[in-house]
């Protein structure tokens, strides 16, 4: 089956967060259960191409203004994936994929429905996808075009589309002026399709649209569909419940497990723990504690600094947290008050916490390798890959129970000896503070903590059981399409949707 992978960001050519590595990664597993896959990303100034060429000179993109002319450029790819970049200068050539510190590109509607049409012209010449598989709001109007501009074109007659949410947080919301702009029809702005409260919503319109829609792990698929957690498309997604499902992120333990990481001090495996002190003694010297006492357990955080990320409740007893007897390394930036909390207290508690404020990959390898403990206490979290990399290097994850952080991690049973973890339900400090103290706790008994270590260890979250799940929900679009039964919106006309 041939899949085409459509999505803004992806490693090693560019990369914001999470959504880079699963489009990097997931591919390869497809590839290997026989598939073949084209990946679609822009080419940002930050794309680092080598021998790279151009496939497709001009495509014409239409805009209610002016046209405009896009190339499509590849590099050296395996013939099972294949890498193709949009090319146009005035939309990508910028000095960050979606803003700035002032805030996101005024014009990344135009950027982004430009890249997707793109995609959709140029693969009428570099071949006509099975399934397109889109991702996030930036491609989210493939499948909006798909089913609409495109709804008559024969090349795409039984072409599927699935479509998979990253984070319901970001969803791309752009005054009702953009749709003739760009050459959408203005029977999108119903509350059935694309508007949403005045606005129009880039994402609605992908769930409306869509053969079937994931999320990124099981637990975060039924968060969605409830108030607290849908943003607002709750009601899109429970009226479309049968073709939602949730299947959780895999990690490439080629770059993160401690038998072949290339950036910490030792290496290590269940069978043979020993390696695991000394990345814990080169973990401390990085954070300017050399003399610190190796028997006082380390608890890691690497992260955004955000209140999604549970920064806010780390706030509320992080004082109290100080005067446990641990230590606490942290590498992250974000929002300016946890910055500065941080920095605060470094100077505070220079023998208890340490903090790089700068994402730097090596020193993250360093923490999940040398700390005995990270601390992922997320106010939601679709997935979730830091507390699954945690498991492999032995490094005990403290999570609240949400999302992918609820799926990956077992409660710790001192009695059977199960479990791989530690995680807390209720929002608050108070409920944070307690578990933090439920592990350090449980840290002193090192026979039983080597069995949590390897119970971790042992658990596979590799790309393999994810990529199978993904083949069958591809298999399941394209009998819905031959059947003409695919698409929401024919589910659409039965019953409306809500808001």
């Amino acid at each position: 089956m041939h899949i085409a992978f459509v999505a803004s960001e992806c490693v090693p050519f560019s990369k914001t967060g999470g959504l880079a590595d699963v489009v990097g990664a997931l591919p390869k597993a497809l590839a290997a259960l026989g598939h073949q896959v084209s990946i679609y990303v822009p080419h940002y100034r930050q794309t680092r191409l080598t021998d790279s060429q151009i496939v497709l000179k001009s495509i014409t993109v239409p805009f209610d203004d002016k046209y405009r002319f896009a190339s499509v450029l590849t590099t050296d790819s395996s013939a099972a994936v294949r890498f193709y970049f949009v090319d146009y200068p005035p939309f990508f050539d910028r000095e960050a994929l979606y803003g700035t510190s002032a805030g996101d590109y005024p014009d990344n509607a135009e950027r982004f429905y430009l890249f997707t049409r793109a995609v959709l012209e140029a693969s009428k010449i570099l071949g006509v996808p099975h399934v397109f598989h889109c991702h996030d709001w930036q491609s989210a109007l493939l499948p909006v075009m798909l089913r609409t501009l495109y709804s008559e074109d024969p090349a795409f007659r039984d072409v599927a589309n699935v479509f998979t949410i990253h984070n319901m947080g970001y969803q791309g919301l752009f005054p009702p002026d953009i749709l003739p702009l760009l050459t959408l029809p203005w029977d999108l702005f119903t509350m059935s399709k694309m508007e949403f409260f005045g606005q129009v919503n880039f994402l609605k319109g992908a769930l409306v649209f869509s053969d079937f829609v994931t999320t990124v792990s099981r637990k975060y698929s039924q968060e969605i569909q409830t108030t607290e957690y849908g943003f607002g498309l709750e009601g899109v997604l429970r009226n479309r419940a049968a073709t939602v499902t949730g299947i959780l992120n895999g990690v490439d333990y080629e770059d993160w497990s401690p038998q072949n990481d290339k950036f910490i001090a030792a290496r290590y495996s269940p069978q043979d723990l020993s390696g695991k002190v000394n990345c814990k003694k080169d973990l401390l010297n990085s954070f300017g504690m050399p003399n610190a006492d190796l028997n006082v357990p380390v608890v890691g955080i690497v992260s955004r600094f955000a209140a999604q990320k549970g920064f806010d409740l780390i706030s509320q007893v992080v004082d109290r947290m100080a005067r446990e007897e641990m230590i606490m390394v942290v590498l992250g930036a974000g929002d300016k008050p946890y910055e500065e909390m941080f920095q605060r207290l470094s100077k505070q508690f220079p023998n208890k916490i340490a903090v790089k404020i700068a994402y730097d990959n090596a020193i993250a390898h360093k923490i999940e390798a040398g700390a005995d403990m990270f601390l992922m206490p997320s106010r939601y979290e679709p997935c979730g890959l830091n507390q699954i990399y945690s498991l492999k290097y032995g490094t005990v994850p403290i999570v609240r129970a949400t999302g992918g952080l609820d799926d990956t991690i077992e409660p710790w049973d001192v009695r059977s000896g199960k479990g791989t973890g530690f995680k807390f339900t209720e929002y608050t400090g108070e409920a944070l503070l307690a578990t933090i103290k439920q592990a350090l706790l449980a840290f002193r008994d090192q026979s039983s903590w080597q069995t949590l270590m390897r119970n971790g260890m042992n658990k596979d979250f590799s790309w393999g059981a994810s990529a199978r799940e993904y083949g069958k929900v591809y298999d399941r679009v394209r009998q819905l399409r031959a059947g003409g039964v695919g698409g929401s919106v024919v589910d659409l006309k039965k019953e409306p949707v809500l808001r």
